[in-house]
């Protein structure tokens, strides 16, 4: 017998071997359940193709055809992905909507024997959870969470201290691991960012975990994230938020920076992308300085350039418009001890803050 669940708690999802999207390739890239693996019942053409059948031609040939590429898929998961599991395996399947797709891969699966259970509502259940969590709570509205921000210049180590933090067992978000993106003008990654669906979904199985009842740190961003936007509770949240600064002089930020952004430094092509995008306030002659030193690999002066004359300058005038609390300022090295010691100070400093909501 095909059960159906609406339960999608990150308790729930655990007690499935497996959960198993049957979207086309492409629609599991753009988002998908946490954990799933996508065994697709039609592939991207395949889906195309059966579509197109469909509405231009013939809904019976659309089915006949559909179905005959379905049986065949399925099968082939049957011994290739699924050909190790036993008989007590206990698989979660949804598509779309939890129709016909989802449907027909459990049918065969409970044939088989296997105890299936069928997502009610399919990918658009989950959709509608993360919407929830995300969305429906006004931007406005006093933030449970008792979020703490990383704030400070550029390259004073707010990513280090932060992932240091999560490290010793702190609560944080790594909005930027997220994103997949390092939240500059050079922070693009080799491996692309996210669709914007499928980083809220990341985002809302981070936050699912947190306690609200105790700090959570996180590092100060826009309101966007290369071509990511952070959803308004989230990101008023973080505008009500307090904030520790972390100080570095310019010497020790421009090392960490050369290290930080290495892979960027050694791709002249990504660096004159990034290079291009620079605000048009800078002159002429100034870029054109920037372009020859990277041309010429002399990162370490380019580096120093951007601070003093790019990253600092941008980063006074958005504090000066700034009204937020401030609950003190940690001087760090940049050193491996020196990242240790300024994270245990930043939760030192955040535990002893009394200014929370009530």
């Amino acid at each position: 017998m095909i059960r159906r669940t609406q339960d999608l708690s990150r308790a729930a999802r655990e007690t499935f071997d497996a959960i198993i999207d049957v979207r086309s390739p492409a629609e599991f890239a753009g988002d998908h359940v946490p954990g799933a693996i996508n065994l697709p019942v039609l592939d991207n053409a395949e889906r195309i193709e059966i579509g197109t059948l469909y509405v231009q031609t013939s809904k019976f040939l659309a089915r006949r055809l559909g179905a005959a590429k379905v049986a065949r898929n399925i099968a082939n998961h049957l011994d290739t992905a699924l050909a190790d599991r036993e008989s007590g395996f206990r698989p979660l399947v949804y598509c779309w909507r939890g129709g016909q797709r989802s449907g027909s891969m459990a049918t065969i699966m409970d044939q088989i024997g296997w105890p299936v259970m069928v997502l009610e509502g399919g990918y658009r259940s989950w959709r509608r959870r993360v919407v929830s969590l995300l969305y429906e709570t006004p931007a406005d509205a006093p933030s449970p969470l008792r979020i703490v921000l990383l704030d400070g210049r550029t390259g004073s180590g707010k990513t280090a201290v932060l992932q240091r933090l999560g490290a010793m067992g702190h609560q944080m978000l790594d909005l930027e691991a997220l994103s997949q993106h390092r939240g500059s003008l050079f922070g693009a990654m080799a491996s692309g960012q996210p669709s914007q669906k499928l980083f809220e979904t990341r985002l809302a199985e981070a936050m699912e975990t947190l306690d609200p009842g105790r700090p959570i740190y996180v590092e100060a961003e826009s309101s966007r994230i290369g071509e990511i936007t952070l959803p308004p509770r989230l990101w008023g949240a973080m505008q009500q938020a307090p904030r520790i600064t972390l100080s570095a002089p310019v010497d020790a930020r421009t090392r960490h920076i050369v290290d930080l952004y290495g892979d960027i430094a050694d791709d002249k092509a990504a660096l004159e992308t990034a290079l291009s995008r620079l605000p048009r306030h800078h002159s002429r002659e100034t870029v054109a300085l920037w372009r020859s030193l990277a041309a010429s690999g002399r990162t370490g002066p380019l580096v120093e350039g951007l601070i003093s004359a790019h990253y600092d300058p941008s980063y006074d005038r958005w504090a000066a418009r700034q009204d937020c609390t401030s609950i003190g300022v940690v001087d760090i090295d940049l050193s491996h001890d020196g990242i240790d010691g300024a994270a245990m100070q930043v939760a030192a400093l955040a535990e002893q803050f009394r200014g929370w909501p009530s």
